[in-house]
């Protein structure tokens, strides 16, 4: 990750920032849970937001919880779980849905087939999930496979791959 900025930016009401959180504004920490958002950074987020009549997001495959938290005290727009999650600029969410029955079932699936694979991680996300290996880099094409599986056999969920991640996601959802 480059060094934070300790300068504020030339700042310009012409555009729109989307702002990636994990690598981008954070580090990438051994465990999702120890992801900290330097204060300093929130507040030229909050500044630059400002100045663009908030034209600004942050984007991630987090839950919007997630992002909501790892940004207080501010409240910007927000693409979460890879654009599964969206509020707006005026603070309307807009959340894609997956029937019940195939989030247990692609649930019961992932925790099944995980517990032979030591030092991975799943994290659930309402109608998406992360299949996470920085802990066990050796598993990765195993996670990849069962990803790949999950996405034959169920045709309205994606494929995601990350940075020690593999994500499965509805379709048609992306950060951009």
């Amino acid at each position: 990750m480059a060094e934070p900025l300790t300068v504020s930016p030339e700042l310009t009401a012409n555009y729109a920032y989307f702002f990636d959180l994990d690598g981008t504004l954070a580090e990438i920490k051994p465990h999702p849970d120890q992801v900290v958002v330097p204060h300093k950074i929130l507040q030229l987020l909050d500044r630059l937001a400002a100045h663009n009549a908030g034209a600004l997001a942050l984007i991630s495959g987090r839950s919007m919880t997630e992002l909501d938290a790892l940004a207080k005290p501010f409240r910007f727009p927000l693409a979460g779980v890879h654009g599964a999650e969206r509020r707006d600029i005026n603070g309307k969410t807009h959340i894609v849905r997956l029937p019940e029955a195939v989030v247990r079932e692609v649930e019961a699936l992932l925790r099944s087939t995980l517990v032979a694979l030591p030092g991975t991680e799943l994290e659930t996300k309402g109608m998406a999930f992360a299949l996470h290996y920085r802990q066990a880099p050796e598993h990765e094409a195993a996670l990849l496979a069962l990803a790949q599986h999950v996405t034959q056999h169920w045709p309205q969920l994606a494929l995601q791959p990350g940075k020690c991640v593999v994500e499965i996601k509805p379709k048609g959802t992306n950060k951009g």
